[in-house]
C-alpha cells in the first residue's frame, strides 16, 4: 500500500506548500432492460493529484503512476508549471487558501453495498420491468443503478490529513409508450434523479416494484392526455423538477468562477454581478436557499472541500436577497466576498474549481392540498424531460414529463408534453407557496471546466407555486 506520509517527506523542491491528494473510485452500472440483464459492468479508478504553491501561485500535476518515481515526476512538473505561471498571475494566493484540514468523513450506509449480489440487483430489476408490462402499448422497459464507491486521502505539508468514503447510488425506472405515433416517456423522478449517499437498503424490493408500477400507468395516461395548454397561468413544479430548476437557475449563476469570467469560454458566464450580494432581490420573500454539504444522505455532502476548508451550512438567498455566492476560498479572494466549502474536483486528473456541492431550497409552511386548492387555473408539472438556458442563466425553457390541469382549486385531468419558460429573476420573484415538506434528488452528471470535469450534485427541495407563468405544450 502507498505510503502517503514518506511520499510526501520524500519530495524535494523550492516551494511553499504541496498536497497529495489520492483518489480511488469503483463504478458499478446494473441495468436490465424488458426482464433481461442489459449491463453489467465494473470500472475502477485510481491515481494522485500532485499540487504545490510556489511565488503566490497554484500548479498541479495528476499522475496513475503511483510509485515514489512517479509521484516525484509528478511533483516535478507541478513546480514547473507554477513557478512559470507565477509570472502571469491574476492574484498572489498564500497558505491562507490552503487550511490545515484534519478528519474523516464515511456516508451514512446501514447495509454495505458488497453485502447485495449483482445477481440479487439484476433479479429485483428484472422483478421491477416485468411489472412494468401492463399493456403491448409499452415498447420499453428499464431500469438501472449506477453505483459509485469513492475512498480519497489528502496529506498537505502544512499538516492537513484527511480522509472521506463515499457510497453513491443513482437509480433509474422508465417506460416508453407508443400509440398511433405518439411517444410518451416516464420515469421515476427523471433519469437518474434519484442519487443518494446510501447503501444497498436502496434496493427495497417493495418500493421499486410499487414506483415500477405506478410509471406503466402514468406512461399509458400520457398517450390519452391532452397536450399542455399555452397560455399564462399558475405553475405548481414538483420536488423533482424544482432539482433542475434550483441547479439552472440558482447553482451555476452563483458560481464566482462563473461571475469571474474563468467559465465564459466554455460553460458560460452569470448575470450576476459582484454588487449584486446583499443588494439583489432574487426571488419573493418566501425564497430561502442554503449551501449545505451536511445532509446525510445527499449525494453531495462531505466534510471538507479539496482546499481544505470545513463544509458548513451557509445561506445563499435569505428572504429573496442575495447574500452569498459560491467560491473557494481563492475565488474569495478575488472577489473580496464571503464564500463556501465548493473548491471541488472530479478526481485525482482534475484540479479543483468553483462547484456547487447541495444547493438547497428550504421548506415553507404550506401544505400541498392547501397550494392546489389555492390556484384557479394553473398547471402542476413533474420530472424533468428537457431543459435549455442561455449562457448568463438567465433566460430558461424547460419540458416536464408528466402534468397535471388544476382547475377551480382541483386537479382535473392529465396533460402532456408540459413546457415553461420564464427569466430568473422574475421567476422567483413571482414564488408565492413553498411547500412544508421536501424530497432530495440529484445529477451525476454535472459538466463544467476545461478540461471537463463530470461531478455529482444534491438538491433538496419542496414544491414550490409561482404565479403568471408562461406555459406551452409541444
Amino acid at each position: 500500500m502507498l505510503d502517503l506520509h514518506r511520499c510526501l517527506n520524500s519530495l524535494k523542491g523550492s516551494v511553499d506548500w504541496a498536497q497529495l491528494r489520492l483518489v480511488s473510485e469503483k463504478t458499478t452500472w446494473r441495468t436490465v432492460r424488458d426482464e433481461k440483464p442489459y449491463l453489467n459492468d465494473i470500472s475502477f479508478d485510481h491515481g494522485l493529484m500532485v499540487e504545490v504553491l510556489v511565488n503566490g501561485h497554484f500548479g498541479y500535476a495528476g499522475t496513475s503512476d503511483l510509485t515514489e518515481d512517479g509521484i516525484k515526476r509528478a511533483f516535478s512538473h507541478a513546480t514547473t508549471m507554477a513557478r512559470s505561471a507565477s509570472a502571469f498571475k491574476v492574484h498572489d494566493f498564500s497558505l491562507a487558501q490552503r487550511p490545515t484540514a484534519k478528519g474523516k468523513y464515511n456516508s451514512p450506509v446501514t447495509r454495505p453495498i458488497d453485502s447485495l449480489s449483482a445477481k440479487e440487483i439484476s433479479d429485483i430489476f428484472i422483478d421491477s420491468t416485468r411489472a412494468m408490462k401492463i399493456s403491448d402499448k409499452i415498447v420499453s422497459r428499464v431500469a438501472s443503478a449506477m453505483i459509485i464507491e469513492t475512498e480519497f486521502f489528502a496529506i498537505s505539508t502544512s499538516g492537513s490529513d484527511v480522509h472521506q468514503k463515499f457510497s453513491i447510488v443513482s437509480t433509474d425506472f422508465n417506460t416508453t409508450a407508443s400509440d398511433n405515433g405518439d411517444i410518451q416517456m416516464r420515469s421515476d423522478n427523471g433519469g437518474l434523479a434519484r442519487c443518494h449517499q446510501v447503501g444497498a437498503e436502496i434496493f427495497d424490493r417493495a418500493s421499486i416494484l410499487e414506483r415500477s408500477k405506478k410509471i406503466a400507468e402514468e406512461s399509458l395516461e400520457l398517450l390519452a392526455a391532452d397536450n399542455c395548454p399555452s397560455e399564462t397561468l399558475d405553475l405548481l413544479i414538483a420536488p423533482d423538477q424544482m432539482t433542475l430548476q434550483v441547479h439552472e437557475s440558482i447553482g451555476h449563476p452563483l458560481e464566482y468562477d462563473r461571475i469571474l469570467g474563468d467559465e465564459r469560454n466554455y460553460a458560460g458566464w452569470s448575470f450576476v454581478k459582484p454588487t449584486d450580494f446583499g443588494n439583489l432581490q432574487y426571488g419573493s420573500k418566501l425564497m430561502n436557499v442554503t449551501f449545505d454539504p451536511t445532509v446525510p444522505d445527499a449525494m453531495a455532502s462531505y466534510a471538507f472541500d479539496d482546499a481544505g476548508m470545513p463544509a458548513t451550512k451557509e445561506y445563499l438567498i435569505k428572504d429573496g436577497l442575495l447574500v452569498r455566492g459560491l467560491g473557494s476560498l481563492e475565488s474569495q479572494a478575488r472577489l473580496s466576498l464571503p464564500g463556501v466549502a465548493n473548491s471541488r474536483s472530479a478526481s485525482w486528473n482534475r484540479a479543483p474549481i468553483d462547484r456547487m456541492a447541495n444547493i438547497n431550497l428550504e421548506p415553507g409552511t404550506s401544505k400541498l392540498e392547501d397550494m392546489i386548492s389555492s390556484v384557479e387555473r394553473g398547471v402542476f408539472m413533474l420530472a424533468n424531460k428537457s431543459w435549455s438556458i442561455d449562457d448568463y442563466r438567465n433566460k430558461f425553457q424547460f419540458g416536464c414529463e408528466y402534468a397535471k390541469l388544476i382547475e377551480n382549486g382541483k386537479i382535473t385531468k392529465t396533460l402532456k408534453n408540459p413546457n415553461y419558460r420564464g427569466t430568473t429573476v422574475k421567476f422567483w420573484n413571482s414564488l408565492k407557496a413553498v411547500s412544508a415538506n421536501r424530497e432530495t434528488f440529484g445529477s451525476p452528471f454535472c459538466g463544467k471546466g476545461e478540461p471537463n470535469q463530470v461531478i455529482r450534485v444534491g438538491h433538496t427541495t419542496p414544491y414550490c407555486l409561482f404565479s403568471n407563468m408562461e406555459v406551452f405544450g409541444a
